[in-house]
């Protein structure tokens, strides 16, 4: 590729950069947490379906035997994933600390472990491994927020939410192994 026109997309990358800066600095309604959401999503939708670190992690997530067999390094993926996973866990506890503007020792526990776990598997994420996409994650995320959210907003007390959050979960497994079972019969998977 020619020299001017790789500058001028470095160019205009760097304008599109400064121009969402400007905009989310003025408060015009579009929040950081907004872009850095929408920036991973793009990236790990990308990762997920476009690479072969993606086709990996699927592929040992499916069946880690099969995956070795294959001449996947499972160990290392695995390392890889658990990375991964650790690094957006520490983005996701310094945006909560940011927003909350204070840290307390027990902010991790309690009901975030079981929402998590319920945002991936109401989006679609299997238990049994090998199956999943970002883009249902987030939609299954947006879903336990807005029953959190529609538990909060009727007073419920935060056993009643655990019951609920918890009974949620346990239908989204129970419809998952279902579904999970149905296609093994009949031969699909």
């Amino acid at each position: 590729t020619p020299m001017p026109i790789v500058f001028l997309q470095i160019l205009i990358v760097a304008l599109l950069v400064i121009g969402g800066v400007y905009v989310c600095d003025q408060d015009r309604g579009v929040p950081f947490v907004g872009v850095l959401l929408t920036f991973f999503l793009v990236t790990f939708t990308f990762v997920a379906t476009s690479t072969r670190f993606g086709r990996y992690i699927y592929a040992v997530g499916g069946n880690a035997e099969a995956a070795r067999r294959a001449g996947i390094a499972v160990n290392r993926i695995r390392i890889y994933g658990f990375m991964l996973s650790s690094f957006m866990a520490g983005c996701g506890g310094i945006i909560l600390a940011s927003r909350l503007r204070s840290v307390s020792t027990d902010a991790g526990g309690g009901a975030l472990e079981l929402s998590a776990i319920s945002a991936a598997v109401i989006g679609g994420t299997s238990l049994f491994g090998g199956s999943g996409r970002v883009v249902s994650a987030l939609l299954g995320a947006l879903v336990v927020a807005s029953v959190e959210n529609g538990m909060g907003l009727l007073g419920l007390s935060a056993g009643i939410k655990f019951v609920v959050t918890g009974f949620v979960l346990v239908l989204a497994v129970l419809v998952d192994a279902l579904a999970r079972r149905s296609r093994r019969s009949s031969g699909i998977a």
